[in-house]
């Protein structure tokens, strides 16, 4: 069956009937809008947009890869903010010769990134389109924390990542090459695994900013950089480079360390703390803030003291986009 046929409410009863809800939802969907508790008396809020043939191909992934995927990159925006996220809602729009079974797979794989991070799908609005657009909001909850910001990093500051780097960008290689493996590299594109719990936990241990590396860890660090008015230095020593990224590299031609310091799309958590801090062994340290920027200019990102100029970072309104 496709949507067309199935219509706009009977999609959206197909589509709600999939989703359990967790303990922070008070009203679920079905009503003109969900409740969704803040005991903190703060909300933090973020919003995406995947557009089909921009931000997935349904040839290279499937519809509950991509609401995995989807979820995910929102979900990780709540957690590098130090909030604990609570609540997803969905505005999708589909052309009406779609198969209705697409669009149940995609809420699928939403409902199930949700649960990894402890949230729910609480609602959203389904309309016609030409082109597949999955448009995401997602909640989530300081528990009385402060906010973790870009602005906080101090010169002395350790530099520390969570999470996988480099290994969506080598998956995208591969595919753009016709290859489905090394299958980890691939599902790792596919289907981010950000690691939600890490952010809350980097609050706690009183993390001074943080990001989630969703468009490159030179670009983002150059988002912290920017907001703190500090210059950031990475080891490249420091960054762990699996032997199977290693052999791709070499038989594409590539440098594994441009996917690892240029690639987006991981969503690794990237923060900076006080030296002293105490760090779990899932944080590695990879560099440190140096100084404060220059009166007449902003914070930067070196690697190894040196400016990196290669490729990287994503723009969508730039030369590569």
């Amino acid at each position: 069956m496709q949507v067309g046929e199935l219509g706009e409410f009977g999609l959206i009863r197909e589509l709600t009937s999939r989703l359990p809800q967790t303990s922070a939802v008070e009203l679920g969907p079905g009503d003109d809008a969900a409740v969704v508790a803040a005991p903190d008396g703060r909300v933090v809020a973020t919003t995406d947009v995947l557009l089909e043939g921009r931000h997935f191909r349904r040839d290279w992934s499937t519809a509950y890869d991509v609401g995995r995927k989807a979820a995910a990159q929102n979900l990780a925006d709540v957690a590098a903010m130090g909030a604990v996220p609570t609540a997803l809602l969905l505005g999708l729009v589909v052309p009406a010769e779609l198969p209705v079974t697409w669009a149940l797979e995609l809420m699928d794989g939403l409902r199930d990134e949700c649960q990894v991070a402890g949230a729910a799908v609480v609602g959203g609005d389904v309309v016609r389109g030409e082109a597949i657009t999955v448009s995401i909001t997602a909640l989530g909850d300081l528990q009385g924390r402060r906010a973790v910001t870009r602005s906080g990093a101090r010169p002395g500051d350790r530099v520390a990542v969570t999470g996988w780097l480099g290994w969506s960008a080598a998956g995208f290689t591969v595919l753009s090459r016709g290859f489905r493996s090394p299958r980890a590299f691939v599902e790792a594109h596919r289907r981010p695994e950000p690691p939600y719990h890490a952010g809350p936990s980097a609050a706690v241990l009183g993390a001074t900013s943080m990001i989630d590396v969703s468009d490159g860890l030179v670009a983002d660090l150059g988002h912290v950089a920017e907001a703190s008015g500090v210059h950031i230095d990475l080891h490249a020593a420091d960054f762990d480079i699996p032997a199977q990224m290693a052999d791709i590299g070499q038989a594409v031609g590539v440098d594994p360390l441009l996917w690892v310091l240029s690639g987006g799309e991981d969503h690794a958590l990237v923060a900076t703390f006080p030296p002293d801090t105490q760090l779990p062994s899932r944080w590695r340290v990879v560099g440190e803030v140096t100084r404060p920027a220059s009166l007449s200019g902003t914070g930067r990102v070196t690697v190894d003291g040196a400016a990196w100029d290669r490729t990287g970072g994503w723009d969508h309104f730039g030369a590569q986009a």
